[in-house]
């Protein structure tokens, strides 16, 4: 009899225990998605809002802050407001979202939304920050160009 109900024991263990390691890696596979009413498309970098897997975030600010052109702005004392001003800051957005877009490309990550906007979602996404990996990166493509 007691051999009989520990055969029963292991058996529900064996049943279990990948039952629930299923549901575990389902639920990871599924990924993550935002509401659509809760999609803000001036924050969304890379990827696509309704299914991601590996989210990140990026201090946007910092990454425009180290493009060419925006460095330019701070060596040339650029008059905050004039046309150039504008078309400098311009120019280092763009700069700033193709090279996010690049980190996006080149790693694992497929969504890349602006610090905290993720965190901010109810429930909240955890996103791993790259605003360094962003930063290198461009760093390590200012060294290539050559100096004009």
């Amino acid at each position: 009899m007691y051999a009989n109900a520990e055969i029963g024991r292991r058996s529900l263990r064996v049943f279990i225990a990948p039952g629930l390691l299923g549901c575990v890696f389902g639920a990871l596979a599924l990924g993550y998605s935002i509401q659509p009413d809760k999609v803000d498309r001036q924050k969304i970098f890379y990827g696509t809002p309704e299914k991601f897997e590996k989210p990140a975030e990026v201090d946007y600010e910092q990454v425009v802050r180290t493009t060419p052109e925006y460095q330019e702005i701070q060596k040339k004392n650029v008059e905050r407001g004039s046309g150039r001003y504008w078309i400098l800051l311009s120019r280092a957005s763009e700069h700033a979202i193709r090279a996010i877009c690049k980190v996006g490309d080149e790693t694992e990550h497929d969504l890349i939304a602006a610090a905290g906007y993720l965190g901010s979602l109810d429930p909240p996404i955890p996103a791993e920050d790259i605003t360094q990996i962003v930063v290198e990166s461009l760093k390590q493509e200012n060294k290539k160009k050559p100096s004009t």
